[in-house]
């Protein structure tokens, strides 16, 4: 029988395609199949110290459903990790004054891809805070000042939460999705349910999705060369230089106040997201800070 030349090329080609990726292991395996035909998959992740079991086949499952999504989403993932070399020199010095890990900047990304967005249901803001839940933890919130678009205030009250969360349930996990399920939400299912763990948990769709989504964007963020992302550092957004000018009175005129400090009213108001009018009405002479850039803008 005569041998169809063609025929004989494909299959060695098959054949080596076939060694070269079933007869390796390890990290050389996980990057030829990054490279070729699979995406990325770490051998091991924590959210705040505490594993994650990948053992379970349906957890492992879970995390490369939102690593395959989010290293997909290209543009809004890039956003993310040029907007993370600003806010998290924010957010970072806060977490670690409450004691709180610093995993939770990636529950912040998650929320909001650090803006200043509005949910459907009203959450404002980086952290996205309802207003009842902001002013329990102590944030201003009228219509002349909102200081859920307060990155230091916002953090610090998304700290409170989060220490409160972790005493009620003992783990961090369970704190951050308490954070979307609620305090009152996650703790009836595990009451209803008889299991202490996050990973054991029979939740709601978002939820249950929810530390996975943290979970990916943190490895994705960590390892970006990974999942297909290159970035350079001339590429991140940095920080722009400013002062912080105290405040006890009223401001009649924000436009008129910027020119006084050499800015104006635009610039101003990116750099004080949380002055939602056009003045400052301050009758009980509180005191607020003022950002003002003093150069980059």
């Amino acid at each position: 029988m005569k041998t169809n030349k063609a025929l004989l090329s494909t299959i060695g080609v098959i054949l080596i395609a076939g060694i070269l990726v079933f007869g390796v292991s390890g990290d050389s395996k996980d990057k030829l199949l990054h490279e070729g035909t699979a995406m990325y998959f770490p051998n091991a992740v924590d959210f705040a110290g505490e594993t994650t079991p990948l053992q379970i086949t349906d957890v492992k499952e879970r995390l490369d459903r939102e690593l395959l999504i989010n290293a997909n989403l290209h543009a809004t993932t890039v956003l993310i990790i040029k907007r993370a070399n600003r806010a998290f020199p924010v957010i970072e010095p806060i977490l670690q004054k409450y004691n709180v890990p610093d995993d939770f900047k990636y529950l912040a990304v998650i929320e909001s891809g650090l803006t200043n967005v509005v949910s459907v249901s009203g959450a404002k803001g980086v952290w996205q805070f309802m207003p009842d839940t902001a002013k329990e933890k102590g944030m201003e919130v009228n219509d002349i000042v909102d200081e859920r678009y307060h990155l230091e205030k916002a953090t610090e009250a998304a700290c409170k939460y989060l220490l409160s969360a972790k005493e009620k349930f003992g783990s961090w996990t369970l704190a951050a999705a308490s954070y979307n399920g609620g305090m009152t939400g996650v703790g009836k299912k595990i009451e209803e349910q008889k299991v202490f763990n996050y990973y054991d948990l029979a939740l709601t769709e978002e939820t249950s999705r929810y530390v996975f989504r943290i979970l990916a964007l943190k490895e994705i963020m960590r390892n970006p060369g990974n999942y297909g992302f290159s970035i350079f550092s001339s590429d991140l957004y940095s920080q722009i230089p400013s002062k912080k000018i105290e405040i006890d009175s009223s401001i009649n005129d924000l436009a008129d106040f910027a020119k006084t400090q050499g800015i104006n009213y635009k610039i101003l108001k990116i750099h004080n997201p949380w002055l939602r009018d056009k003045k400052l009405l301050n009758p009980t002479k509180k005191k607020y800070e003022i950002e003002i850039p003093t150069e980059g803008y």
